[in-house]
């Protein structure tokens, strides 16, 4: 097995990793501050509210433009796969009768077919 000391990606996930470590002790001693504390969720509040209100200009703008909105969209997506469902059901029961009416010989005489008819013989002789 190759030596870890020499190894330089054992080196760098160690050092990667205790990055990380120093990183989360330092922002779990700066979350304690409740000053910081109150800006990371006033820094939260205010882009939940900004999302909320693109979210609100964009469904306006679809509308206007006479465009599906996402949740539209999703709603229509739901309506097909509940389509394609029952086509799938219908499709299945479909089948199950063919299979069915084939082995045990059709209960329903087969329809009949049109009578033939004579073409009557041209006037020219050769067909053209």
């Amino acid at each position: 097995m190759a030596d870890k000391s020499n190894d330089p990606v054992a080196i760098w996930q160690n050092m990667v990793g205790e990055m990380e470590k120093g990183f989360n002790a330092f922002a779990s001693k700066a979350l304690e501050s409740p000053e910081i504390s109150k800006v990371v969720n006033q820094v939260g509040g205010v882009s939940a509210g900004a999302q909320k209100q693109l979210g609100d200009m964009m469904e306006k703008y679809l509308a206007n433009m006479n465009l599906p909105s996402r949740a539209q969209m999703v709603g229509i997506a739901e309506r097909l796969q509940g389509i394609e469902g029952q086509l799938n059901e219908i499709k299945a029961q479909l089948h199950q009768l063919h299979n069915n009416a084939g082995a045990a010989g059709s209960s329903y005489p087969a329809a009949p077919k049109p009578p033939r008819t004579k073409r009557p013989p041209s006037a020219g002789g050769a067909p053209k």
